[in-house]
């Protein structure tokens, strides 16, 4: 899953709890292949009706070629920060698909094999702010996947920082890479 091609369609879906910035990350990664890497991109969110604390989730989905249908189908990748985000979303990815999910917030997984990385415990040791975890997630994701490029998703995520923490984010993004270097490093072990 490192590029897309003109057929390629990659399906995303970045679910937590309200307040864990998983539909900011949403956009961000869209905003990172739309203006950086020039693929096409939708992105969509939804909250659950409890906004902070309650579901939600962004889904994004990747092209080269047009986008005709809007909406997830069936996830290539699902990214859960809550444990109700893995139970609600993780039987809807294809069965070759990557399912990542926090190893501190998620506890039951479903039969689908997951890569745990502590992604809210590596933003608080990175940065000092639980915050940052919806950064560290993308870093994750594509340090993993290659779905866009790295220089992409920094670019990206520093439009979208709020003034003064561009040096915050560079870290928490920085950590998810890391993460994800050493996670492909003992797959291949």
């Amino acid at each position: 899953m490192s590029s897309t091609t003109a057929t390629d369609r990659i399906e995303i879906r970045l679910a937590g709890e309200g307040g864990q910035g998983m539909i900011l990350a949403g956009i961000i990664l869209a905003e990172a292949a739309a203006i950086y890497d020039g693929l096409n991109a939708v992105q969509t969110q939804s909250y659950g009706p409890e906004a902070r604390g309650g579901a939600s989730r962004s889904e994004v989905i990747l092209a080269q070629g047009e986008i005709d249908h809007p909406e997830v189908i069936e996830a290539d990748v699902l990214v859960a920060l809550s444990q109700e985000a893995c139970d609600k979303f993780a039987s809807k990815v294809k069965a070759n698909g990557l399912l990542i999910v926090d190893e501190d917030k998620v506890e039951r997984l479903p039969s689908h094999a997951a890569i745990r990385v502590p992604i809210a415990r590596l933003a608080f040791e990175t940065t000092g702010k639980a915050i940052t975890a919806n950064t560290v997630a993308l870093g994750v994701l594509v340090g993993l996947t290659g779905i866009v490029s790295r220089p992409a998703i920094e670019a990206a995520v520093l439009a979208r920082a709020p003034q003064g923490t561009e040096a915050m984010n560079r870290q928490a993004l920085a950590a998810g890479f890391a993460a994800a270097k050493q996670l492909s490093g003992q797959q291949t072990a």
